[in-house]
């Protein structure tokens, strides 16, 4: 969903694109297809070298850093931010998700990172650039419009999509029902793509 909203927003050839939590590059490597200067981060070491080995045999010039969120770019500013965060409710141990589960486990209400991105990333952005984001309606699309607006952007969902659950859903079903997070008959999960632009 993401990437076909990349595609329409059609960043211009030298746009300065960030694509934070960049897992395997997929969206990173999309922006420099379209001719975008990219930096790509992700805080897993795993990721980092699958996407800079992706990068190598796509012969895209992608800049890919290991960091925590923005930590890596701090001071830079963007034309374009692209996120795919954890965005999947968790039931809460204390010690926060390890290993792969870092890739979907988002704490107990889906935004662990999702404040910190609402939060950092305005500041990241140009005059006229976007933010692009993209997560479960589990984890409250309304408070991520509200915290991106509060920051002084125009934030809006443009796009929606129902899907089944997938095996991490299916695995805490009963959990997330317990919660109130999912009625009794629901069997699909709706993802958004929320657009945020700051004013020129």
């Amino acid at each position: 969903m993401l990437a076909e909203v990349l595609r329409e927003e059609a960043p211009p050839p030298g746009a300065r694109v960030l694509d934070v939590g960049t897992g395997s590059g997929a969206l990173a490597l999309a922006a420099a297809r379209q001719g975008a200067e990219v930096t790509a981060v992700d805080v897993s070491r795993q990721a980092v070298w699958t996407a800079r080995l992706n990068a190598w045999l796509s012969r895209l010039p992608v800049r890919i850093r290991r960091g925590n969120l923005f930590a890596p770019v701090r001071g830079r500013a963007y034309d374009m931010i692209l996120a795919n965060p954890p965005y999947v409710p968790a039931p809460e141990d204390g010690r926060g998700p390890r290993g792969r589960a870092r890739a979907w486990d988002a704490g107990g209400d889906g935004r662990l990172l999702l404040d910190r991105i609402c939060r950092d990333a305005p500041a990241l952005l140009r005059p006229g650039g976007l933010l692009l984001l993209v997560h479960s309606a589990l984890s409250g699309p309304d408070r991520t419009l509200d915290m991106l607006r509060e920051a002084g952007l125009k934030a809006e969902v443009v796009r929606r999509r129902r899907v089944p659950f997938g095996p991490v859903l299916r695995s805490r079903e009963d959990w997330l029902r317990r919660r109130g997070l999912l009625g009794p008959a629901d069997d699909k999960e709706e993802l958004v793509v929320i657009r945020a632009e700051r004013p020129c």
